[in-house]
């Protein structure tokens, strides 16, 4: 049952290799240069108009407001509850204090 199991042997595609061509040499000549022309994007390019900069720029704000707020609130539960882990210890603190007269 947990033993793997294994294609046989012959299921293998067989393996084939070729000799490279041989060519001849490539000789320069200034006549038969050609430059090659720039490649064609394959995607065009994001044409940002003066509404969707507007838009992009809101939402962007709008997504720091979101974030500075949650991490806001964040760190402001951790200070309460510390604050208030304090006001406890220094409570039990001194009920214990008072005990030992």
């Amino acid at each position: 049952m947990f033993t793997p199991k294994y294609p046989p042997q012959d299921t293998a595609p067989a393996l084939t290799i070729s000799a490279p061509a041989v060519s001849a040499p490539n000789v320069y000549s200034p006549t038969s240069y050609a430059p090659t022309p720039a490649p064609v994007p394959s995607r065009p390019a994001v044409q940002l108009t003066a509404g969707s900069t507007l838009a992009l720029a809101a939402g962007g704000g709008a997504l720091v407001l979101v974030v500075g707020t949650v991490l806001v609130s964040m760190l402001l539960a951790v200070a309460i509850t510390a604050a208030s882990v304090a006001v406890c210890a220094v409570t039990v603190r001194s009920i214990l204090k008072s005990d030992r007269r």
